[in-house]
């Protein structure tokens, strides 16, 4: 089956990169095709610290560009979605095995300048024999510098961005792969296959946008037909364990190799700690954390926390590949974490653009970038848009939290403290589109487990492309860490049912 319509776009790739162009293309008025292969945020993109951040270490490897570029981007995707983006404090222990002080305030005084960091608090010095931060630290720590960054529901953003690109009239299909692309008759012809029913079908495009993440050179030996090498593939992995300390506060911590970590609180009972950094040669479809990457992470925070952190503690891990563009640096952790836009095609043939590199927090940035490249090669349609445009959910001031909260609270005297606050993180606003007219909990249908009901389910299934349990439990959500079998039994067989019944298609 060929589509007779011309999409200006095709992109291959549903993570943020390329819900992220997909956004800020549709949103210029270009017509956009997007197809992820799996389910959206199933590779790198649910794989990362998350964090919206500067990168302060990127400053010991001169990427001023791109740590300004970064620190920029902070407050403004705060703005954008404040629901599942909000302001950390960050302490950073002093000790005699680590860099200088006086290099750490400097980098911190550039951290809290060069940004144009406006909301977020600045740098200031902790005394550890009086301040709360030290409660979780052993003895030895007598100072700390607190630092401003931001955390941010990685999954979810890149499935906001997806969903804001659909309402705008995007076509968005997941488990969806490319089979095969060629260049024809002045346009791009995209084999498409969907990995449920096995249908084939070939889209039509004038420009073709490789934003695969870790399969982006596999893509585009297949689409060039050349055997290229452009990424470097580094495996980043994190442990989460039962909550360590109470606090606020996330921790930024150096190892004796001279690398960095984090232990961040995480899902509101645990602690989130990595991540590692380490060449990885294998399918990124495969990628798992390693005996040896947990013994570092238990042993690094061990150094740091009064309580060990052992393997007995840990309830879940991840790992993540990040497609880092390939500067030939010695070190995977020195790699450079910039993006790099790449055409291939003469002026007179159907562009194809390749994404290399990037990170989450300048996806928005990124695809800015490519826009330009976009305009370039099909003309310009309308003006950069995104930075003032909130994502779904997040149209409310980025300090009014707590008073969406209590308003849900007061509409659905029903809910758990617990169960409102998720729903109001997960989803801002558009927690009133799930909750609805009901008027008590049995109103929202049967409990899988840990609050979560059939009204949430179907949300999940018919407005962002959840089709297996995982989707829900891992990406949609985390309730995962807290759902026994039965629970996920209950719900796999529910998701089942709704597909085979004809489920509704999520908006195209």
């Amino acid at each position: 089956m060929t589509t007779h319509v011309i999409h200006d776009i095709f992109i291959a790739g549903g993570g943020i990169n390329g819900c992220g162009i997909a956004r800020d293309a549709v949103g210029r008025g270009y017509s956009v095709f997007l197809a992820e292969m799996n389910d959206l945020a199933s590779g790198t993109s649910s794989g990362s610290t998350k964090l919206i951040h500067g990168g302060l270490r990127y400053l010991e490897h001169y990427e001023f560009r791109l740590v300004r570029e970064s620190l920029m981007e902070r407050e403004v995707l705060w703005s954008m979605a404040p629901h599942i983006i909000w302001p950390l404090r960050f302490v950073l222990p002093l000790h005699k095995d680590m860099r200088p002080g006086w290099l750490i305030r400097l980098g911190l005084f550039l951290y809290d300048h060069i940004g144009g960091r406006k909301a977020l608090p600045a740098t200031r010095t902790l005394d550890l024999k009086k301040d709360p931060a030290e409660r979780p630290l052993k003895d030895r720590f007598a100072r700390a510098f607190e630092y401003s960054d931001c955390w941010v529901n990685d999954a979810r953003l890149v499935v906001l961005n997806a969903r804001d690109a659909a309402d705008r009239g995007a076509v968005i299909r997941t488990r969806t792969k490319v089979i095969s692309a060629r260049r024809e008759d002045g346009a791009w012809s995209i084999q498409i296959e969907d990995g449920v029913t096995g249908r084939t079908e070939t889209v039509r495009a004038k420009l073709f946008v490789n934003a695969a993440g870790p399969w982006v050179d596999k893509l585009l030996q297949g689409t060039a037909g050349s055997n290229v090498h452009n990424v470097r593939l580094v495996q980043g992995s994190h442990i989460v364990i039962r909550k360590k300390f109470a606090g606020p506060n996330a921790y930024f911590f150096q190892n004796n190799d001279g690398r960095i970590f984090f232990a961040i609180p995480y899902e509101e009972d645990f602690t989130l700690i990595g991540t590692t950094d380490q060449d990885y040669k294998g399918d990124p479809a495969n990628v798992k954390i390693t005996d040896a990457e947990i013994d570092y992470l238990c042993a690094g925070a061990s150094e740091y926390f009064r309580e060990p952190v052992t393997r007995a503690d840990m309830v879940w891990n991840y790992s993540g590949v990040r497609p880092l563009y390939d500067d030939g640096a010695t070190k995977a952790q020195e790699a450079t974490r910039d993006y790099v836009l790449k055409s291939d095609g003469t002026a007179d043939e159907p562009q194809l653009i390749n994404v290399f590199g990037g990170k989450i927090t300048t996806y928005r940035r990124l695809a800015e970038s490519m826009l330009e490249k976009i305009e370039a090669a099909l003309g310009v349609r309308g003006k950069a848009w995104t930075s003032g445009a909130t994502l779904p959910g997040g149209d409310f001031d980025r300090n009014g939290f707590d008073g969406l909260l209590a308003q849900i609270r007061q509409q659905y005297p029903f809910l758990s403290d617990i169960q409102a606050k998720r729903l109001v993180r997960l989803y801002g606003t558009r927690a009133k589109t799930i909750l609805s007219s009901a008027r008590s909990a049995a109103d929202l249908g049967t409990e899988f487990g840990a609050g979560l009901t059939v009204r949430e389910v179907d949300y999940l299934m018919d407005e962002e492309w959840a089709r297996q349990p995982q989707d829900v439990l891992w990406r949609r959500t985390k309730l995962g860490l807290k759902f026994d079998q039965q629970g996920v039994e209950a719900l796999d067989a529910y998701m089942k049912s709704r597909v085979s019944n004809g489920l509704r298609q999520a908006a195209q």
